[in-house]
Order: C-alpha cells, then structure tokens, then sequence
C-alpha cells in the first residue's frame, strides 16, 4: 500500500513558476514509476509526465516538453514537477500517481493516486 500526498499547488500568474512535490509513505518507493497526470473542469484526465523507477528516466506529453521537469528522489521518497512558462492552458488540478512497473503515460495501469493538488495560471 502507497499513499500519495501533493503539495505545491497555487494561483501564478502566466509566464510563472511553480514546483509540485509528491511525497509516498512505504519502504519500497524504489519499486515504483511514478507520473504526474492533470484534470481541467470537463475535461479528461490527461498524462503530463512520468519517471522511471530509479528516477533516470523521464517522459512528458508534448504540451509540456521543454517546460516542465520531472524529477523522483527515492532517499526522500519524493517525486517533484517544476513547471516554468506556465500557461493559462495549464490550469487543472494535478494528481501524482504510482504504478508498481514500468512507466507508464496511462492513468488506467497506475494504481495508487494522490488527492490533488490546484494550479491556477491567470493570464
């Protein structure tokens, strides 16, 4: 059993910067992928980015290459998205998510999920 605990959401202004952090509870955090998904009011929820188990490989979708980071520190037991450059379009509330595997871009094969964390960019 993991859970998932997010933090770092808040209201920026575009152009701006925020850093979410995910903190697991468990002793095998090692084992785990990891990814960030996100959920605007009446949309779907989307994959944003994902990292390996060991934290040396990462995925993004391709509305925040180039802009956010993905980042997992298995000593603290902690995932982080830096987002820079935020766009209005990047407001959504935003999940961490593990999957015991492989990374993965679908919200379907990760099994634990964080309560959410609120982004807000205004324009």
């Amino acid at each position: 059993q993991v859970q998932l605990v997010e933090s770092g959401g808040g209201l920026v202004q575009a152009g701006g910067s925020l850093r979410l952090s995910c903190a697991a509870s468990g002793r095998t955090f090692s084992s785990y992928a990891m990814g960030w998904f996100r959920q605007a009011p009446g949309k779907e929820r989307d994959f944003v980015a994902a990292v390996s188990r060991s934290g040396r490989i990462t995925y993004y979708s391709d509305s925040v290459k180039g802009r956010f980071t993905i980042s997992k520190d298995n000593a603290k037991n902690t995932i982080y998205l830096q987002m820079n450059n935020l766009k209005p379009e990047d407001t959504a509330v935003y999940y961490c998510a593990a999957r015991y595997s492989i990374s993965s871009s679908l919200s379907t094969e990760y099994e634990y999920w964080g309560q959410g964390t609120q982004v807000t960019v205004s324009s």
